[in-house]
Parts: structure tokens; sequence; C-alpha cells
């Protein structure tokens, strides 16, 4: 016979469970509120429940309450010791201030296994906007190797090498990442981004087109599809994307305009009012 103490525990663990797994489905879904909710109905009675603190500061986290995220992180940090909660307290840590923290934080996490190739991504990301674009890329060319299916790897190394006017390793990484997801817009993006800059402009405008099918609001694609266009000779076609993009974006239209004003390429535009009106046509 089963005592009444151990039918209620019972319940209270299937209880406690089920707020897990609603947080986990709200973060999953985008509504941090709710899963802020959830673990906190959970840490009322278990304050010390490590996947419960794991859950409310990710849920504060993406509420932008970066500074209440950090303690409860810390102390999930503490007691799963995995390489995804590490990553994000060095999210939260960078947030508020704390960059040496968080790059501490970042470099334990890509030490941890199994690998998070997220802990790889912002460790890079961090390193790169601190100035230290060789470690950064050297970080991101190991996280490649121990995750080789994380797109967003080799798509952060692409965009650290046209940075630098690196177009070969940058051509290189953007292929590394195509080669993963096909038809991913941003690798699309940028690899035509990189061509465009070493003037090659017909394969960079395919897959220009490609991003675009993936995303056809981006505007900034609409614009470099629009010089690729100009450059090749097609000014129609050119003008209707450049109309596109500062229809998406206004503040596109004094980029546009100087784009068409300089150019040597198809129509020569006399003044920059002439390159207005065209612009404002249709």
């Amino acid at each position: 016979m089963v005592k009444a103490s151990g039918i209620s525990g019972a319940l209270r663990s299937a209880d406690i469970e089920a707020e897990l797994q609603w947080a986990i489905g709200a973060i999953n879904h985008n509504r941090p509120a709710d899963a802020e909710r959830f673990a906190r109905n959970v840490l009322a009675r278990i304050p010390q429940h490590a996947k419960a603190l794991h859950l409310f500061g990710l849920a504060l986290l993406q509420q932008g309450r970066a500074a209440d995220a950090v303690a409860p992180l810390e102390r999930a940090a503490r007691a799963l010791q995995e390489a995804a909660v590490e990553t994000q307290l060095g999210i939260a840590l960078h947030k508020v201030g704390r960059t040496d923290d968080a790059l501490a934080r970042l470099r334990r996490a890509t030490k941890r296994r199994p690998t998070d190739a997220e802990a790889f991504h912002q460790l890079g990301y961090l390193l790169f906007t601190l100035g230290h674009s060789d470690e950064a890329a050297t970080m991101l060319e190991h996280g490649r190797q121990l995750a080789p299916g994380a797109v967003a790897l080799p798509m952060l190394l692409g965009a650290i090498h046209h940075s630098r006017r690196r177009y070969a390793e940058a051509r290189e990484a953007y292929g590394q990442a195509l080669a993963i997801a096909p038809d991913d817009a941003g690798a699309h993006y940028g690899m035509g981004a990189v061509m465009i800059d070493d003037a090659d402009y017909a394969p960079a405008a395919e897959h220009l087109r490609r991003a675009l099918t993936g995303n056809p609001a981006d505007a900034q694609a609409h614009v470099k599809l629009g010089v690729c266009l100009m450059e090749l000779g097609h000014e129609d076609e050119a003008l209707d994307h450049f109309r596109t993009a500062i229809r998406g974006d206004r503040k596109l239209f004094g980029t546009v305009l100087t784009l068409l004003s300089s150019s040597g390429h198809g129509c020569f535009w006399l003044r920059p009012s002439t390159a207005a009106r065209v612009l404002r046509e249709r």
C-alpha cells in the first residue's frame, strides 16, 4: 500500500515537471513573460531548483532584463555546469557591461562538452567587436570543427573576413555556410556582398536573388542587387530594385541617390536631381 505522503510527493513532482515544460514551451514560442511566471511557480516551492533558475534567468534575459538575469543564471551555471547555461550567462554579463567576466564565461562554455555552437558564436562575435579579429576567426574555426552543422559559425567567420577585405577567405566561409544550408538567405546575402566588393557582379546577382527569395523584404539586398544590375547594364531592373528598397526603408533614399548619381554604367546621371526624379517614378 502506498502511503498518502508518497502520493502527495509524486503529485508535487508532476506539477513541477509540468511547470518546467510549460516554461520551456513559452521560451521556444517567444513568450518570455509566461516562461518567467512558470519558472517562478517552481522556485516558490524549491528556491534552488537548477532548471527553474536557468529558465527564469533566460526568460528575464529575453525580456531585456539582463541585470536581473545574472544572479539566477550564475546559480544555475554553478549547479548544472552546462555550456548553454554558461553561454547565456556570458551574454547577460556582456549586456550589463561586465566584458571581462563575459569573456571568461564564454571561454569556459567553449570548453564544455557536449559542444554548444552558440558559445563559439557569442565568443567570436564579442572578440570581433573588441578588435581581436584574429582570435575571433581562430575560435570560430575551432567551433566549426566541433560543430560542423552550425551555419552561424561560418557565416560570422565570413563577415569577419569580409570586414578585413580578405575576399577569398570570406567566400570560402560563406561557401561552407551554403553547404550546410543551401537556401539560407543570410548566407546568400553575405556571399553576394563579398562578390560585389570583389567586382564579381554576375554571380553576386544570383546570390542576392536567392537571398531575396528567402527574405523578399530585405531592403539592403535590393540595394546590392540594384548595384549589380547597374554594373551589368540592366538599368531598368536595377531601378526597380532601388525603388523597392526605398519603399521598404525611406532612409535608404540618400544612399541610393548617391549610387545613381555617381554611376558610370548604363545611364549617365548629369545631376542628382535627375536621379531623384527617376527614383520617384512609378
